[in-house]
């Protein structure tokens, strides 16, 4: 890398917008996840130890949200730009991953990602695979927000999505101090080991 030349990124995972708005306010540092139907053979695997938040719609049931989150659901709809267009904010550094295949775990870490419980035992159970994946994440803040036209590949059940542009991430900052973080960190691994 050349000295002073920008920071990119152009790999984005996708997430419920609600979601990401929590973990852009520092909420949650978690995600369960198990795989897109495109993702079917492999299900979801971390393959990127950073990347950008996509924040989507797709798939979005208030039934599967946590309640504490069902309610931010408009307003995370209403600071969406544009139809055809995405709206990227965040940068997410993978802190900390688990597979975990015991539901028991599941109910310590409760609060730390946004999902309803009925959600995380179907995503565990789903496809007769019992198992998902418990992803922490560090939440940075781009220095200023980037609006991409949604492209036709970007759409559907998947989770990662390479964009056509990179985006500048140089002076993204994170949403939580370090202690914050730190110690949520050390809260998942007491649970998921």
């Amino acid at each position: 890398m050349v000295a002073g030349a920008p920071l990119t990124e152009r790999t984005a995972l996708k997430e419920w917008a609600v979601l990401v708005d929590a973990m852009a306010r520092g909420e949650i540092i978690a995600m369960v996840r198990k795989g897109g139907i495109r993702e079917q053979r492999a299900g979801f695997s971390v393959r990127h130890e950073r990347f950008l938040f996509y924040p989507t719609f797709f798939h979005e049931r208030p039934g599967e949200l946590a309640p504490r989150f069902a309610a931010q659901l408009e307003a995370s709809h209403a600071a969406q730009p544009a139809e055809g267009t995405i709206r990227i904010e965040y940068l997410g550094e993978v802190a900390g991953v688990w597979p975990v295949s015991s539901l028991e775990p599941l109910r310590a870490i409760d609060g730390m990602h946004g999902l309803a419980w009925s959600a995380v035992e179907s995503r565990f159970h789903y496809r007769q695979k019992p198992g998902v994946q418990v992803i922490a994440v560090r939440v940075l803040r781009l220095g200023e927000p980037v609006v991409v036209p949604e492209q036709r590949r970007y759409q559907g059940c998947v989770s990662w999505v390479a964009l056509d542009e990179a985006i500048d991430v140089t002076n993204a900052a994170p949403v939580l101090d370090d202690a914050s973080m730190l110690m949520r960190l050390a809260t998942l691994r007491n649970a998921l080991g």
